[in-house]
């Protein structure tokens, strides 16, 4: 699919977000190991959250829709998981393989994950190797680094140690694995990574403890209720509304009810260092979870400089971030984020790739991007190479530039925030 953009001015909005998705997966995942059922109201609609779904489904949890899209979660408790007769199809989710292998390896059973040819490329040796040092029995392809991924569980030990990435995928996983298992953890992490995790187990009573970077889940086994949650709006979806605002003319956005975990807010914070306006409230707390309102009106900016130690908390809004800079008077330099060489795409090289053909000043390092600004960009051809975050970026980018941008590939927002293209400011024509 091919989509022709072009930009708005004097856009204003008000409104409330699909569910995150951090804590969408997070969320069926815990109602399905709950001893009873689980009512989840607001569950992001992507089709990642639909994997997870999928595939918990295989493994013999039952999720059912009901009225004003209320989830109800029947899963299987003290009994586990079902072995299931077919390969786990975890479609382009990183986050369904890597949580439920975590899960999987600390339950009874053979079982065998697979996704698509973009998932295939991701790295699973990050989560292979700290859960064979729990004892347990993973093989994957090329030398155990890539799937299809086979999980023969049960029989896991405690893991103490350092994951070898800053990563709440891999963190998640072990965690997932130990309580599954009923197994100690002592873990500690290499920077900050998202804490939902360990926010919802706090949450359903399940003593697990945090100290600064380190985090420690005595052995089980822990049983918890099932429970009812309204997955708060997800900040990296609220991300795009919020940088169409920032680059605008007259524009303002209002967005309720989103998800305000500090390690989810660091692009909002990088922005308001760059003189952005941006304010973020919160007004309530969800299992653990800060949950309030972010405005964002036309503002003048600044370039920045982005620490290593700032990269974790704004990972997937950094594509983004080099379209905001376009517009920043001076330099943004962004460094210590190789991580992003790793996702959907090779997300430093493409974002370079494709705002440079709509004349962005911008270079590539090996662990970043430096973008020089303000420069006024260019309608283009530009590619999404079968990734949401950067197809919405680059949709973004055509709100500031001068006429028609043409996305070659689209239809990949629906990953993460299917929602996108309704709320979407430009004029959009799709072309056959």
């Amino acid at each position: 699919m091919r989509v022709r953009l072009s930009g708005a001015e004097n856009w204003k909005y008000s409104s409330s977000l699909t569910g995150d998705k951090s804590l969408s997966h997070r969320s069926l995942i815990l109602a399905s190991m709950a001893s009873s059922p689980s009512r989840i109201k607001g569950l992001s609609k992507g089709a990642d959250v639909a994997s997870t779904g999928s595939v918990l489904g295989q493994l013999g949890s039952r999720i059912e829709t009901g009225r004003e899209e209320v989830v109800t979660v029947s899963g299987w408790g003290d009994s586990g998981p079902k072995e299931p007769e077919a390969v786990l199809d975890c479609g382009n989710s990183g986050t369904t393989i890597r949580l439920m292998a975590g899960l999987l390896a600390g339950c009874s059973g053979l079982f065998i994950m697979d996704g698509d040819e973009s998932l295939r490329k991701r790295p699973q040796g990050r989560i292979i190797r700290p859960l064979t040092q729990m004892g347990g029995r993973l093989w994957a392809r090329r030398n155990d680094t890539l799937c299809p991924l086979v999980v023969k569980g049960g029989g896991l030990s405690a893991f103490r140690g350092k994951p070898e990435v800053a990563s709440a995928q891999v963190k998640s996983s072990i965690i997932l694995a130990a309580l599954a298992a009923g197994v100690e953890v002592e873990l500690e992490e290499l920077g900050y990574t998202r804490d939902h995790t360990e926010n919802m187990l706090r949450g359903l009573g399940v003593p697990i403890g945090t100290d600064d970077l380190k985090v420690h889940l005595p052995a089980g086994p822990h049983r918890f209720e099932g429970f009812e949650f309204t997955v708060p709006g997800d900040p990296s979806s609220a991300a795009f509304l919020v940088a169409a605002a920032v680059l605008g003319t007259g524009t303002r956005v209002k967005i309720d009810g989103v998800c305000l975990n500090p390690t989810r807010t660091g692009f909002f914070t990088i922005l308001q260092r760059m003189g952005a306006k941006i304010e973020m409230t919160q007004t309530e707390t969800r299992m653990g979870e800060p949950v309030g309102t972010i405005t964002a009106e036309s503002s003048r900016l600044i370039g920045t400089t982005v620490e290593p130690e700032e990269v974790p908390p704004a990972i997937d809004e950094f594509p983004l971030l080099a379209v905001v800079a376009t517009a920043a008077e001076g330099h943004t330099v962004v460094q210590g984020a190789e991580e992003l060489r790793v996702k959907e795409s090779d997300r430093i090289r493409c974002v370079v790739n494709e705002l440079s053909k709509m004349g962005a000043r911008i270079t590539e390092a090996p662990d970043g991007f430096t973008v020089y600004g303000p420069t006024q960009l260019n309608g283009a051809a530009v590619e999404c190479h079968h990734d949401h975050r950067l197809e919405m970026s680059l949709a973004v980018a055509a709100l500031t530039a001068e006429g028609n941008t043409n996305l070659l590939n689209a239809g990949w927002a629906s990953i993460s925030f299917p929602e996108f293209w309704d709320f979407y400011p430009g004029e959009r024509l799709i072309l056959d």
